[in-house]
């Protein structure tokens, strides 16, 4: 018998909110977190907007010694694996180590500290050769990406499977579908699972600025992140972390925890076709979409809601777009979707973990995040966008999908326990 997988515990750090409360606020009130760059001098470059958090590691229970060590996306995976594992009330000192795991996605991993050790060592660039005298202690953990899992076993006592996965942009749900497959299997009891990534730093910012990803809308930051809108010219780039506590059903419901929902099914494809490039059919994401609901044996009529990738490009809102009708045909013209990118911008492989904390919210309240700034709806996006304003209703089932550079594309559905 296949073992069942529940959300039992999450916590979010992004743009605008610490915490799953103000996260959920910010996003039912159809408010954005989008502002111009204050981390750093964002004249030069042609994108100077972006989704910063107010994160204070200090605030978070984080020693000087850690806040040295880590680097700043680590902070957060840590962070927020503090507060799931709160949330949850589960106590792992009572469990089998061997039987807790860890899984986090990233994208950039500690491209921050990266990046200000090179600038410290070569001041600011100006040196071609690096006084080795200069580098930090910790330069192995922020070069290693592995070391972020391993902080977040430490914290939690794991000594099941640690792992990390970087998957671009679907990092994010990846993580969390691979962990819920170590439960359904049998390798691990609970799973420590999210993703984290702060990516706002100048040679990030560089890299998105040379291909034109991100949007040039430097004078209007707040309303810049528009997907599905036929004035949208590129994503903003963001910040942020969710963190989840997955356990198996039968010992969830024994020990009477809180229960968000269950993931019902998971796929991941590849297009194999373009770093950046998607293929108009949206053929592999459709494909994504149906093997995930054949995994939670749903039809498309049972979906109340799907969580769009939304980034707030042409090529991917009208990829996705054909993705929906392909996967689901007519029923696509009937359900909300919504992408909360609009809101809180886009985090890299951060950002399906943290969208799918957005459907376990909704499942919990029966909402409908929206999406924001849509006002001029593209006529090739032609599907409910639930533009600007959130919408009550029954929710029960979830469906949340994820693009990435590399041709990732990745869905996971989500069901509620009523």
């Amino acid at each position: 018998m296949t073992r069942r997988v529940v959300i039992t515990g999450l916590d979010v750090r992004a743009p605008g909110s610490n915490g799953a409360k103000e996260f959920w606020d910010l996003l039912t009130s159809g408010r954005t977190a989008t502002r111009r760059i204050s981390f750093f001098d964002a004249s030069p470059f042609r994108s100077q907007v972006a989704g910063e958090a107010d994160f204070h590691p200090e605030f978070e229970g984080l020693s000087p010694r850690q806040v040295r060590r880590m680097d700043r996306a680590t902070q957060f995976a840590v962070a927020c694996t503090q507060g799931a594992l709160a949330d949850s009330g589960l106590e792992t000192s009572s469990l089998d180590p061997h039987r807790v795991g860890v899984t986090l996605g990233s994208a950039v991993a500690a491209a921050t500290s990266l990046e200000n050790e090179y600038l410290v060592m070569s001041d600011s660039g100006r040196d071609w050769v690096v006084d080795p005298a200069l580098l930090s202690p910790h330069m192995f953990d922020y070069l290693s990406p592995g070391v972020m899992p391993s902080e977040v076993a430490w914290t939690v006592g794991a000594e099941g499977p640690v792992t990390l996965v970087s998957d671009g942009c679907t990092s994010g749900i990846d993580a969390v579908g691979h962990a819920a497959q170590l439960i359904r299997e049998g390798s691990s009891d609970v799973m420590i699972a999210g993703a984290t990534d702060t990516p706002i730093t100048p040679i990030v910012v560089a890299c998105f600025d040379a291909i034109k990803a991100t949007t040039s809308r430097n004078d209007d930051p707040e309303c810049a992140s528009r997907p599905f809108d036929d004035t949208r010219n590129g994503f903003v780039l963001a910040e942020g972390a969710a963190m989840f506590v997955l356990e198996e059903y039968e010992a969830a419901r024994a020990r009477g925890a809180h229960i968000y929902g269950e993931i019902g099914g998971y796929a991941t494809r590849c297009n194999a076709y373009h770093m950046t490039g998607l293929k108009t059919d949206g053929r592999e994401m459709a494909e994504a979409i149906r093997v995930a609901m054949d995994e939670a044996h749903i039809d498309r009529s049972d979906i109340d809601y799907i969580n769009a990738h939304g980034s707030g490009t042409r090529q991917n809102d009208r990829h996705e777009t054909a993705a929906f009708k392909r996967s689901l045909g007519a029923t696509a013209y009937q359900l909300p979707i919504s992408s909360i990118k609009s809101m809180v911008g886009h985090s890299l492989g951060a950002i399906g973990s943290i969208e799918i904390a957005a459907c376990a919210l909704a499942l919990k309240h029966n909402v409908v995040p929206p999406t924001a700034n849509l006002h001029v709806p593209d006529p090739e996006c032609d599907l409910d966008y639930v533009p600007l304003t959130a919408r009550e209703m029954p929710v029960n089932t979830v469906l949340s999908v994820g693009s990435g550079f590399g041709g990732f594309q990745s869905a996971i559905v989500l069901r509620g326990m009523a």
